[in-house]
């Protein structure tokens, strides 16, 4: 299984935990994984992305533009700037919660993030849109919002890992007063799939 994954956000999303987790997994399973962050300005709000390459016969953790399998957004505008990534009839998940940029917010731009999820719908052929909003509202916290886009790529079928090995991996590598929450996340993830 070779797989190449950009997870996109900004700070303090949980980007980089979500891309641990499929890391843990794929490691697991015995799968070689690479990856690398870049974390720039995250606690300002700045874009984190991850790269995380999966399977045999890798020599960099970087993503070659085109080459990308899936793309995780964890907001629309960063999903759109990773978009170079995407391969053909690649993958693109991506939550419709925008977080206004710094640069609009010094400018008083105005941002709403439909103007880039119309731009994912009318260049990205296997899209699905993650109501974030009232995903985290109905789970009761805007803090599973990478376990939710997480189990919506593995209930799509994009990781190739099961609902039980991503909780396994969790029940590692997540304080366990957060296990409830995030099993309940992935249960939205499934039954919203």
């Amino acid at each position: 299984m070779n797989k190449n994954i950009v997870l996109c956000g900004v700070g303090g999303q949980g980007t980089v935990l979500a891309s641990k987790l499929i890391a843990e997994c794929a490691m697991a399973k015995n799968t070689p994984v690479m990856s690398a962050e870049t974390i720039g300005m995250a606690q300002r709000g700045g874009s984190v992305f991850s790269h995380l390459r999966m399977g045999e016969g890798l020599y960099s953790p970087m993503i070659a533009e085109k080459t990308a399998d899936l793309i995780i957004g964890f907001e629309p505008g960063e999903a759109v700037r990773m978009l170079p990534f995407l391969k053909e009839g690649g993958q693109v998940i991506v939550s419709a919660r925008p977080i206004m940029p710094i640069t609009a917010t010094l400018s008083d731009l105005e941002y709403s993030g439909e103007e880039m999820i119309a731009y994912l719908r009318a260049h990205v052929e296997n899209l699905i849109v993650v109501d974030a909003d009232k995903a985290c509202q109905e789970l009761g916290s805007a803090k599973v919002l990478n376990i939710l886009l997480l189990g919506k790529a593995v209930f799509s079928g994009a990781l190739g890992f099961s609902e039980e090995e991503i909780k396994e991996v969790i029940r590692q590598k997540v304080p366990e007063k957060f296990h409830e929450l995030n099993f309940r996340a992935l249960g939205y993830a499934k039954q919203h799939n």
